[in-house]
């Protein structure tokens, strides 16, 4: 691949691509350092304080400076994508970790608090350390998991952090202080070793946090032997990030922008299918022109990029949001992919949204764009047997149900087999619905 320039483009948006801000991050511990806050009333920031002992904070200098309306705070959907709110967590456990902190407690006592709230909120949903784990012999091969045939995840070590934490990750327990929680492997050999002997995997998904805060040195030791013979099998590689949104540079002015372009192009060169899965939560993430050129790098090296993102409330339940963020994705060259579901842990009392107004947002949004921007499949739950797709509400048999698919599932065989559920206009989640037509059980749960 040529060298791409790294000049900025020229400016074509109200938010301009500037020369990197220094990558300062902020933290719990830093937090009283970022100037902005200064504005927001003291209870405002005690709020924040609080909810950073539990759920894990992080923000760089970036996101602050350029992707936060201010004058809206505390109203603006990206402060609220990454700042803590207080409602995230339960008015009980607020109360607690605020007394503590008013009375200065000591760390410890703070950290052993935070501790017991994280074992109530469901830190590894959908079975992904019980069932999902893989083996090589009869050794688990950490840091991964194979809940789907075709489909591997690995979580190297090195990229299990981000530029920016969002603040309903349901991959939360990977950024808090307790190694019990922690899904990773350093071992490359391993991964190599699985994919060698399991030729029933087409696609490996590179996740985390965020691999795309790795060199590009660490990322070619898993992804460049991928090229060799012994793994033709391997039809797809696709990259879980947010970088596109909270760190740009990436792709365009960091020391190492080029290698990573150089690696993608090898990959598309050696036959694989280079998918980079970009989430966008929000319109204001695409607004920069160094996203705009980000994305025309990727592309040229012929990585596709496909963007997903969870319907959330507080920050994107709106149906105008969804529709202009899936136009915009088609004109600069992405494919919509995924509306999710706000996954059932973590902080998702603060999110969730009854599935039928996700599925009312879903539907709304999808009128509003072409065929080019109806690829986006949604609203998806990813749960324990599988992605199952709510496919709309229904009068079947006298009865209103909703009417749902599996997308993805543990076994093949349920892939794309219709099933009804009772109608239930407060369900959020998989788990509260129950069979329509007084049947005692889903077929799934045989």
């Amino acid at each position: 691949m040529d060298k791409l320039s790294l000049q900025p483009p020229g400016t074509n948006s109200s938010r301009t691509a500037q020369a990197p801000p220094r990558f300062q991050v902020y933290t719990q511990r830093n937090l009283d350092q970022i100037q902005q806050l200064q504005c927001l009333s003291e209870e405002l920031r005690f709020d924040i304080r609080v909810v950073a002992q539990v759920l894990p904070f992080r923000v760089n200098q970036y996101v602050i400076d350029e992707l936060i309306a201010w004058e809206d705070v505390p109203h603006d959907p990206i402060f609220r994508l990454v700042f803590p709110q207080r409602e995230m967590l339960d008015p009980v456990h607020f109360s607690h970790i605020a007394d503590l902190l008013r009375t200065k407690a000591e760390q410890s006592v703070l950290k052993s608090a935070a501790a017991e709230i994280h074992l109530e909120l469901n830190p590894h949903p959908a079975g992904q350390t019980t069932q999902n784990v893989p083996r090589i012999g009869n050794e688990y091969l950490e840091g991964a998991q194979h809940k789907y045939r075709e489909t591997l995840l690995f979580f190297p070590s090195q990229g299990q952090t981000c530029h920016s934490y969002c603040s309903f990750c349901f991959r939360w327990p990977q950024f808090v202080q307790n190694e019990a929680f922690r899904i990773s492997s350093r071992e490359v050999a391993t991964l190599h070793e699985y994919l060698q002997s399991h030729t029933e995997v087409t696609d490996l998904l590179v996740t985390g946090g965020d691999p795309m805060v790795m060199s590009s040195a660490r990322l070619g030791e898993y992804l460049k032997p991928l090229t060799a013979p012994a793994f033709a099998h391997l039809q797809t590689i696709r990259i879980g990030t947010k970088s596109l949104t909270f760190w740009p540079h990436r792709f365009v002015t960091d020391k190492d922008a080029d290698d990573v372009l150089r690696l993608f192009d090898e990959l598309v060169k050696a036959g694989k299918h280079l998918a980079v899965m970009a989430h966008f939560e929000h319109g204001r993430e695409m607004e920069n022109d160094l996203v705009h050129k980000a994305v025309r790098r990727i592309r040229d090296t012929g990585a596709i990029i496909r963007t997903q993102a969870p319907v959330l409330r507080n920050i994107n339940d709106d149906p105008v949001v969804w529709a202009a963020m899936w136009q915009r994705q088609v004109q600069m060259g992405m494919i919509p992919y995924y509306m999710f579901v706000e996954r059932d842990t973590g902080a998702r009392r603060y999110f969730e949204l009854p599935l039928v107004r996700a599925w009312e947002i879903y539907q709304q949004a999808i009128q509003r764009v072409s065929g080019l921007g109806r690829t986006a499949r949604g609203p998806s739950m990813s749960a324990n047997p599988g992605k199952v797709e709510l496919q709309g509400v229904a009068h079947v048999r006298g009865e209103r149900v909703f009417v749902l698919r599996f997308i993805q599932a543990r076994n093949p065989e349920w892939v794309q087999q219709p099933f009804f559920a009772k109608y239930d206009p407060q369900a959020t989640w998989l788990d509260q619905l129950r069979p329509a037509f007084g049947e005692e059980k889903f077929f799934f749960e045989e």
